[in-house]
Formats: C-alpha cells, sequence, structure tokens
C-alpha cells in the first residue's frame, strides 16, 4: 500500500476529486466546533488537500502533516508559500497511522480525511488516536463505507471470485469501536456521493492515479485478462444513464472527543493517596 501512494504521489491531486470535496465538507464542520487546537495533527495528510483549510480555521496552531508515503509530503510540502514556510511552516512526518511517532497527550485536534480505510486495524488506529489526544482533545474524520464502489463490485463478482474491490467498515461498527477505545460523545454519519464516468477504464484510471489498489487478502495474484476486463466494462453498461456511469462513494463522517479529567476524579485520586 505505501509503494502504491509513494508512486501515485505526483499524480494524485489530478484524480483527488473526491478527497477535495470530502475534504472541503470536513472542514466545514469546524465552524461548528468550538475548539481552540494549540496543536492539530492531520494523520494520512496525503498530498497536503487538507493543509491550507486547517491553517486557516486555526492561523495560530501549530500543524503536524503524517503520511505513510515520504513523496506525498513532499508534494504538501510543495502547497506551502515561502511566507507560510517561514513564519509557521506545517510539520511533514512519514509514519503509519498505526503507529504514531507522536508524544502521549500532545495534540488538541486530530483531523484525518479519507485515510483510515487504508488502515489494517481499526483497533489500534483508534488506540492510537487516543493516546496522542489531550484531554479534551477532538478527534475529526472521515472515512469509505461498505456502499463505496458497490457497482464495480457488483460487475466483478459477475466474472470471478476474487475480491478486486477493497472491503470498506460499516459506520456503526466504526461507532463502536470508538467506544471500546474511551472515546467520548462519538457522532456518525453518512451520505452517499456519486462520480461519473464516459467508461469504465477512466474509472480504473483514477483509481490506480490515486494509489487505491486492491490490497485484500482475496485478490487475485494474476495480470487481468482482456476477457475477463471486457466482462466487466460489460456488465457496467446496466448502470449507465443520460449517457454516464455512476461510481458510488458512502462518505462517512464522525467525530469523538477525549473525555476531560474531572475535578472529582483528581480529588479521589488524592484521597487515595493519603490513605
Amino acid at each position: 500500500m505505501r509503494q502504491a501512494f509513494e508512486r501515485a504521489a505526483n499524480t494524485y491531486d489530478a484524480a483527488a476529486v473526491i478527497q477535495r470535496e470530502v475534504s472541503q465538507r470536513l472542514l466545514e464542520r469546524l465552524n461548528y466546533i468550538k475548539l481552540q487546537p494549540a496543536s492539530i495533527l492531520d494523520a494520512g495528510a496525503g498530498s497536503g488537500i487538507s493543509l491550507a483549510g486547517l491553517n486557516q480555521h486555526y492561523p495560530a496552531a501549530n500543524i503536524y502533516a503524517l503520511d505513510i508515503a515520504r513523496p506525498m509530503l513532499l508534494e504538501a510540502r510543495k502547497k506551502q508559500g515561502w511566507w507560510q514556510r517561514l513564519r509557521r511552516p506545517v510539520k511533514l512526518i512519514t509514519g503509519d497511522a498505526e503507529a504514531l511517532p507522536l508524544a502521549d497527550a500532545s495534540v488538541d485536534l486530530l483531523f484525518s480525511n479519507l485515510a483510515m480505510q487504508w488502515c489494517l486495524d481499526l483497533e489500534q488506529t483508534f488506540k492510537e488516536f487516543r493516546r496522542v489526544l489531550k484531554p479534551g482533545g477532538l478527534l475529526m474524520f472521515t472515512t469509505f463505507g461498505p456502499d463505496t464502489l458497490k457497482e464495480l463490485r457488483s460487475c466483478w463478482s459477475q466474472v470471478d471470485g476474487y475480491t478486486h474491490v477493497n472491503n470498506f467498515i460499516d459506520m456503526h461498527d466504526i461507532g463502536d469501536a470508538l467506544l471500546r477505545n474511551s472515546f467520548a460523545e462519538p457522532v456518525m454519519d453518512m451520505e452517499l456521493l456519486t462520480m461519473t464516468y464516459h467508461d469504465v477504464p477512466s474509472l480504473m484510471r483514477d483509481l490506480k492515479t490515486i494509489g487505491a489498489h486492491n490490497v485484500t487478502q482475496g485478490r487475485s495474484r494474476k495480470l487481468t485478462g482482456k476477457g475477463r476486463l471486457q466482462r466487466v466494462i460489460s456488465a457496467y453498461e446496466q448502470y449507465r444513464s443520460e449517457g454516464v456511469l455512476p461510481a458510488s462513494y458512502e462518505v462517512v463522517y464522525g467525530h469523538a472527543w477525549i473525555a476531560e479529567e474531572s475535578s472529582s476524579q483528581t480529588v479521589q485520586v488524592a484521597f487515595d493517596g493519603k490513605k
């Protein structure tokens, strides 16, 4: 997966239409959040699509951009103007969301746009998010739900028994995972966005361009033959409407807090210590 995103770094922005749109929608939700973070982590920052918006919302905050693919972060650096690099540069960190190279309780806002679906272990990811967030800190994220690319998944299922589209976790299961990892007041919702294409090869090229390769264990290890690909293209025609083919994306939005340490807990700890 890391290698796929490293290869896609130079072409990512040209095809990342859905990523930019969802990033903008997630950033707009910050308008309704009463939070003035001193430190922000953009986990899975990619080519830096969300960084300008985070800077605009919180110009005084220290922002850290983390991604598993270093070439993506180099693209993000190019988006920073010389004045920003001189005044308050975004700190770039090559790292894994499942093993964050940050200290405990070091972040006020953890922002993650369409990155969590690439994490292999959601429980471990939330455990790390919980660890680096300060008491009173906020996790705000988007990811893809199970209906993402449902048309493409259905067409491939008519051709062979392999998995050709990544599996995505249901919104309710994500909410349950937040609770298991001691996040407070989780709020989950979703919307279905649709991209349109003139043909299936254009859709597949966009997926390849942004590095969205199939990483499931049930994928075929062989090259896809022209015959099977043509059968997928033919099957996809059932979805054509008004001259275009749809590609569905189930976008899951979530946010949750880290509970503040209550005064009663502090008193109890002091009392027990005295005993």
